[in-house]
């Protein structure tokens, strides 16, 4: 294509790092400055990956040359950033959620809609090449008619590899909202999108306490679900089950499984873009791997900025769009809201499915 976007990062935490490794390989992305609170560590991200500029906020905010803002600031501030940075004319990708309410993740749509800029949503897993190939697979008929999905992510918390682990136990945290999106991102994109939800969640311990060496011994209360259970009605038909959880020491559960007609299918972990993928076809004994026919297997966060930067120079819309970090949002929401009122949740969003890769 030959043109690039100018990049502008806000939000230089732990996650950034990757972000600007990968950024700049892409060839349609330049990182002209980032920025964060901590001045200091700015200044460091900067310094360690070559970037021009560290600065203010509203500073890099104010940057002319900024196309693009990427948001990976905490999840109480991805709405307020988001809208900034649109208010001050820039395109948007934010790391997930896209929010924290639903009511600040319209304020986000109808921002970029009113000013006529593109919003793009993490996770950009689903770009990578381990579920692009399960797409096609399902696509192409491979399991036949999809009938059911499970999706399990079960561990014990982030305090102990975390230095700030406070965040994952508030409200707009816990597994659901933190690791929820990688698999109903992946579900969405494998499946389509979900017409209604039920849904069971329970806080297991009220206080957790902090492993890592940073802060070892810190007591954090928690105030969000950390173990949650749902159930997906997808608009197609298929049923799906997902369980989130801080609470299981060890498991034995699958990744997601996609269930079809004539087969199954085992999804790779959702919060990766390689493998492995394998299929156990009806009559069949045995599981069969297959290999992957996509690009981008290692780990490429970013690969969603450069899509939406293709996006804009194209015209298209981006893949990890603002509508289905909106459709997840409300998703998430709903399963939290069925626990506490004991009944089924109708999801009032809808989407289009977004466009494979290569098309």
């Amino acid at each position: 294509m030959g043109e690039k976007l100018n990049v502008g990062l806000i939000g230089c935490g732990n996650i950034s790092s990757i972000y600007l490794k990968n950024l700049p390989t892409f060839g349609v992305i330049d990182v002209v400055a980032c920025a964060d609170i901590d001045l200091e560590r700015a200044k460091k991200q900067a310094n360690d990956f070559g970037v021009p500029k560290a600065c203010s906020v509203d500073e890099l905010l104010q940057m002319e040359e900024v196309d693009i803002v990427v948001n990976l600031t905490i999840p109480s501030v991805h709405a307020e950033i988001s809208i900034q940075a649109l208010e001050a004319g820039k395109h948007v990708y934010v790391e997930k959620p896209l929010a924290v309410t639903r009511e600040d993740g319209k304020r986000v749509l109808e921002k970029a809609k009113e000013k006529g800029l593109f919003v793009g949503s993490a996770p950009d897993t689903v770009l990578g090449g381990g579920i692009q190939t399960c797409r096609k697979l399902i696509d192409d008929g491979w399991i036949g008619k999809p009938v059911a999905a499970t999706a399990f992510m079960m561990g014990h918390g982030p305090e102990r590899w975390h230095p700030n682990p406070d965040f994952f136990y508030q409200f707009g945290g816990g597994p659901m909202f933190d690791m929820g999106p990688y698999y109903l991102a992946t579900l969405i994109h494998l499946l389509g999108p979900i017409s209604r939800v039920t849904g069971s969640a329970s806080i297991s311990f009220e206080e957790r306490t902090v492993t890592n060496p940073d802060n070892y011994g810190k007591k954090i209360p928690v105030e969000i679900p950390t173990h949650i259970a749902g159930v997906l009605d997808f608009a197609s038909g298929a049923v799906g089950t997902l369980i989130t959880s801080f609470d299981v020491w060890g498991s034995n559960t699958p990744f997601i499984e996609i269930y079809g007609s004539t087969g199954s299918l085992s999804v790779p972990d959702p919060n990766t873009f390689g493998g492995p993928i394998k299929i156990r076809k009806q009559f069949s004994a045995d599981w069969h791997e297959i290999p992957i026919t996509f690009d981008y297997t290692e780990n490429m966060r970013g690969l969603g900025v450069a899509d939406l930067a293709e996006s804009i120079l194209t015209g298209r819309k981006p893949r990890a769009n603002g509508d289905v970090g909106y459709h997840i949002l409300d998703i998430m929401h709903a399963i939290h809201e069925s626990s506490e009122i004991g009944a089924h949740r109708v999801i009032t969003s809808d989407l289009e499915r977004p466009t494979p890769m290569g098309e």
